[in-house]
């Protein structure tokens, strides 16, 4: 079983490492993650269930170390695509703010369940039995609701309490690495409200497409360091605008057999035509 087990969470791993290498947008990523994580777990649970001739011994592995960690991811994916479209607009103060209550909610859940927390930091094994062992729990030790709502035959009292633990240290780092983001970030200006007005991108797709290839070669965000997918988001966002598959707009310009960069060929043409003409005036 901790073959299978092991086996698993690589390939889980192998997956979610090719996920963030691929789409560097923090809420499709994790959509894409929680989907990979929610079809390991499945597999888990079949294989798990289906297991005969469990000893104790390997019931308590099971759902203290070995679940969790699969149980963990679910839950943090899921804690950063929640946290990331809840995510207000408004200056970096508003922002900050969020990421602080965030943070707080997780001090919150420290504190109740800090008596688990230094069991389970300490290696304390003495309540295992308890724990750890599928139909042994005790209205005693404070357990979720949710408990009595879950598969039981996959579930103990504490395992995903366990897991958790494991994926608030997580959350707890990308909150605080997002602050830190905001921290480097410059100084906002306020600009009068009755003089800033929404754009509209009239051109066409293609044309928009070749623009943020160009300007993301030319490395002209962040020093170079935004990813193509971080950019596009942006141009989307910024024009409300959905460029769909633009990979595939980027091999068709690229497949032209002739005039490849028409629209920035165009856009020089017509920045000398402007050039030409003030100076004439």
């Amino acid at each position: 079983m901790k073959l299978f087990a092991e086996t698993l969470l690589s390939e889980l791993e192998k997956q979610l490492k090719s996920v963030h290498l691929e789409t560097e947008h923090t809420i499709q990523s994790a959509e894409l993650a929680i989907k990979s994580t929610a079809i390991a777990v499945e597999k888990l649970k079949v294989f798990f269930i289906k297991y005969k001739y469990l000893k104790k011994k390997e019931e308590i592995e099971f759902f203290r170390e070995i679940k969790p960690k699969f149980t963990a991811k679910l839950i943090y994916y899921n804690e950063i695509y929640t946290i990331e479209t809840n995510k207000p607009l408004g200056t970096q103060k508003t922002i900050r703010k969020y990421y602080k209550a965030e943070l707080q909610k997780l001090k919150i859940f420290f504190k109740e369940n800090k008596e688990f927390y230094r069991y389970c930091r300490t290696g304390n094994n003495c309540l295992d039995h308890k724990y750890f062992i599928r139909a042994k729990y005790d209205p005693k030790l404070i357990l979720d609701s949710t408990y009595f709502q879950a598969d039981h035959r996959f579930t103990t009292s504490h395992d995903y309490k366990m897991a958790q633990i494991l994926a608030n240290e997580k959350i707890k780092v990308f909150l605080e690495d997002q602050l830190k983001q905001l921290e480097r970030k410059p100084i906002e200006t306020k600009v009068p409200s009755q003089i800033v007005k929404k754009q509209k991108w009239t051109g066409s797709k293609v044309e928009l497409v070749e623009l943020i290839y160009a300007l993301h070669s030319e490395g002209v965000f962040n020093n170079g360091i935004s990813g193509l997918k971080e950019v596009t988001a942006f141009f989307e966002s910024a024009f409300n605008i959905d460029l769909g598959q633009f990979h595939r707009v980027f091999i068709e310009i690229r497949n032209r057999k002739s005039d490849r960069t028409k629209f920035l060929n165009t856009l020089k043409n017509n920045l000398i035509i402007r050039m030409d003409d003030a100076d004439e005036n």
